[in-house]
């Protein structure tokens, strides 16, 4: 479903992977929060307006364009200063997992084929210097996002748009601008696709929506001060995005906004600290540090157990949030390496996996979710429970060793497993070596073959060098099976001469057929369900062994009030967040 161009797509799973390593989510401590703001989701009180908010990164915002930026639902940070034509639902948990109005007045109005889907602006709505937004300023927006010095964001558009593939931006050819973008007047946009996209929806809460005034375009140096839709302007932005400072657009209506608090009256965002320091300075809360969230980092296992997170107890737990993004990690093989192109061997690495190991070295069980799907196990993305090869949770090596036999291999096989050596806990060391003991009860001996990071991303995305058995993962742009199974599973997104991620490089007329009819429903529920039988049907082929769903956990300063973490993004929802 999504026809993503083949250079982006690596792109898309670094950014996805960026996404995550800067979030929690689902279910924020305990009790939640509701939209109208309760703030039963942190200690002491209903949120009141007012303060600073600081925020402790690990990793500067060095992208603030919105064309550049490759965000989930809009982003965390930029979707204070961005609004899109949709956004994600501001709640908790799965019902966060919807998608909602933002600037437009409903998620998008679509013809009978969903080729061409149409949006209406709501009333009232302004730039930070008073001007109206207009649909001319979004049309322009999304086509300067084309232009090669801008490059990074999503690359949807460009594949599904009428004309995307071969627009060059509206800073070449004297200003031309896609007639695939129709602006009949100053509230009505149209959109003509090239193929169905029932899930446009979803693709309309990037941050390449953003309106941009074509007046105030800077170029590459629009970054520096982004005329604001949102609810805080950029007033500093210094060291590449280290130091960014925003404050109250003071011509941000709220009524023509459902989603967004906007409690502070500045955000302080602070970038470049190691992850170490962020979470002790968090878990202090001495001084400014009490009214501190971080967007980009998790706890760790030693500093879980430190602050009593995975026993739930003490004040410290009170203040960790808990949640699960759309990500699934996995051991993938490709059957063009032999013995892997026999179905028994990897039926029988399938059986002989032991999840409870794979699942300690990732952190353990409060940072990790044993899997047996690829799709995660959550409704927006079609979950169907299943596991073709039931091993149990510590494998099933008598089962595994019955297998090779039958596959021919009597005495037990070798073989090498491909990981990163980057101590992530999740394509790393550890969880090859977790692997790599499992295998040995079963007879397989497993050779490990570590390389570094870019190395091992080129090694596995190369379609004619892929390894016959390597440590994967992948995290979804927008809640649904589409993002999880098209860029996997589709033959036709095989790539031969760029970044490949159908490891298997499975071509399958019957579900390249299944992959397009679902792209037609725009009934997302619909579509959900043939996801899940789709993800079940391909499972039969023990194309890989998913392993397990990664948990997040956050630390918020002690006075920081509304925490809302939902199943979308994974992380702490700062939109919502209150100091006061």
């Amino acid at each position: 479903m999504l026809r993503q161009s083949h250079t982006s797509r690596r792109v898309a799973a670094v950014a996805v992977s960026l996404v995550l390593a800067g979030g929690a989510a689902a279910c924020g401590p305990k009790g939640g929060t509701d939209k109208a703001g309760s703030g039963s989701g942190a200690p002491g009180g209903a949120p009141r307006e007012g303060g600073t908010l600081t925020v402790l990164n690990a990793e500067p915002q060095s992208d603030f364009d919105p064309a550049r930026l490759y965000t989930s639902g809009g982003g965390n940070v930029p979707s204070l200063v961005f609004r899109t034509l949709t956004t994600r639902n501001r709640e908790d948990g799965a019902a966060g997992t919807k998608v909602v109005p933002d600037l437009a007045t409903d998620t998008g109005k679509a013809n009978a084929d969903a080729t061409e889907w149409t949006y209406t602006l709501k009333d009232g709505l302004k730039y930070e210097d008073g001007t109206p937004i207009t649909t001319a300023d979004i049309k322009y927006g999304i086509e300067r996002s084309f232009s090669a010095e801008l490059s990074g964001g999503a690359p949807y558009l460009r594949d599904w748009l009428v004309g995307g593939e071969s627009y060059e931006g509206p800073y070449k050819n004297g200003g031309k601008g896609l007639d695939s973008i129709v602006v009949p007047d100053d509230k009505t946009i149209t959109f003509k696709l090239r193929k169905p996209e029932g899930e446009f929806p979803f693709l309309a809460t990037q941050t390449q929506f953003a309106p941009v005034p074509r007046a105030n375009d800077t170029g590459v140096k629009y970054e520096e001060h982004p005329v604001s839709s949102g609810p805080y302007k950029v007033v500093k932005n210094d060291g590449d995005g280290e130091h960014l400072t925003l404050e109250r657009n003071e011509h941000w209506d709220p009524k023509t906004d459902e989603e967004r608090k906007a409690y502070p009256d500045k955000i302080d965002v602070r970038s470049g600290l190691d992850a170490a320091v962020i979470n002790q300075r968090l878990s202090t809360s001495s001084g400014a540090d009490a009214a501190a969230i971080t967007t980009d980092t998790n706890l760790g296992p030693a500093e879980l157990a430190q602050t009593g997170g995975s026993a739930g107890k003490g004040e410290l737990a009170g203040r960790i949030g808990t949640g699960h993004f759309g990500y699934t990690n996995y051991l993938a093989f490709n059957p063009k390496v032999a013995p892997f192109d026999n179905p028994k061997v990897r039926q029988a690495i399938s059986y002989a996996v032991n999840r409870t190991s794979v699942v300690n070295a990732a952190g353990g069980s409060a940072l990790a979710e044993p899997a047996t799907t690829f799709l995660p196990e959550q409704e927006a993305f079609g979950f169907t429970k299943y596991d073709h090869f039931p091993a149990g949770a510590t494998g099933d090596p008598a089962k595994a060793r019955e297998l090779l036999k039958e596959a021919g291999f009597p005495d037990g096989i070798s073989i090498t497993l491909t990981h990163g050596t980057a101590q992530n806990r999740q394509t790393g060391p550890e969880i090859a070596t977790a692997v790599q003991q499992a295998l040995a009860a079963a007879g397989i001996t497993v050779k490990l073959e570590g390389l570094e990071t870019n190395a091992f991303n080129e090694r596995r995305w190369d379609a004619k060098n892929t390894p016959g058995f390597f440590l994967s993962r992948w995290g979804a742009d927008w809640p649904s099976g589409g993002p999880f199974l098209a860029p996997i599973f589709d033959g036709r997104q095989i790539v031969t001469n760029g970044s490949n991620y159908n490891h298997a490089q499975l071509d399958d007329p019957a579900v390249n057929t299944e992959i397009d009819e679902i792209a037609k429903l725009t009934d997302l529920a619909a579509a959900g369900k043939r996801w899940g039988a789709l993800d079940k049907k391909i499972g039969e082929q023990a194309l890989d062994v998913p392993l397990f769903h990664p948990v997040y956990k956050r630390i918020v300063g002690k006075d920081v009030k509304n925490v809302v973490i939902s199943d979308w993004t994974g992380v702490l929802d700062i939109s919502q967040v209150a100091v006061k």
